[in-house]
């Protein structure tokens, strides 16, 4: 098996919607504000080559939307999982398989483009696309909070593709991949558990985003249960703390990996790597 991480979008955010209720005084010792209360971020996919599989792990927020829309998200530089992938040597039509770990418009809107015919197209036709069954009923019926993450354009396609497929619950996926569910942040957030020689490593997606948001309370403004993300993380830490696993970041502009640390005040950061350090071997 084989871990590629792929960076489809740099991007900035406010400090407050990363943190939700901790002060900036705290925020900005644990994560850099680059100017007027933003933060650099980026959207940090994972390409999983194994066996006759090519499996994308989420898929960037893509180049679908007005010029107003990336501007309000400070886009900048290089972005596109298109491009990404063709750094690393592949097309998007090699891609098998793409998880959605959920369908916030930053994970989910780089799957399709308009063509030149000013239609809507999917960017892997020959993927099969896979989500939660809860969290795609939770994204079809959207609330309020939650409302500006969703457009149709870019779920609408991948349910017409006829190659959609909607996982129940958590347990084994492709590739002994094991997939986890969680609630605070949305409703039905997969969350993949990948095999990595002795190890494991965590897709941790907008369940952890950065390692800034390790700790207990820094859970982001935008979660629609911050209570129960609180719970969730702990209980998963505890977890990730015991078994040695390595958290992979999907926000994280600094730091692309970790292990955790149990202390007496908390979970923590553990020693910092990229995955292409990894023995997969091993």
């Amino acid at each position: 098996m084989e871990l590629i991480p792929l960076i489809a979008d740099y991007w900035k955010m406010d400090g407050g919607v990363a943190f939700g209720v901790v002060p900036k005084t705290l925020w900005t010792k644990a994560y850099p504000e680059y100017q007027d209360n933003l933060i650099r971020i980026v959207t940090r996919c994972l390409l999983i080559k194994s066996g006759s599989s090519v499996i994308l792990i989420d898929a960037g927020m893509g180049d679908k939307r007005d010029e107003k829309y990336y501007k309000w998200k400070y886009r900048s530089g290089s972005s596109g999982i298109p491009e990404a992938l063709q750094r690393v040597g592949m097309r998007p039509g090699e891609v098998t398989d793409v998880l959605f770990t959920h369908l916030h418009d930053d994970h989910v809107g780089g799957a399709t483009y308009i063509d030149e015919r000013g239609c809507v197209s999917e960017v892997f036709p020959n993927a099969t696309y896979w989500c939660s069954e809860a969290h795609w009923k939770w994204a079809q019926n959207s609330n309020a909070r939650e409302s500006a993450a969703y457009f149709s354009d870019n779920l609408d396609p991948l349910e017409k593709s006829g190659r959609l497929r909607l996982i129940a619950g958590e347990g084994e996926w492709l590739a002994e991949i094991q997939l986890r569910m969680f609630n605070g942040h949305t409703r039905g957030q997969l969350v993949p558990v990948i095999p990595a020689g002795k190890t494991k490593v965590v897709f941790a997606a907008d369940f952890i985003g950065s390692k800034a948001n390790i700790p207990d309370h820094y859970i982001p403004a935008v979660d629609i249960d911050p209570l129960t993300s609180m719970i969730e993380k702990e209980a998963f830490l505890a977890e990730a703390a015991d078994k040695r696993y390595i958290l992979m970041f999907e926000h994280d502009y600094y730091c692309e990996a970790c292990f955790i640390e149990r202390t007496g005040k908390g979970y923590v950061a553990g020693k910092e790597l990229k995955l292409s350090e990894l023995n997969l071997n091993s």
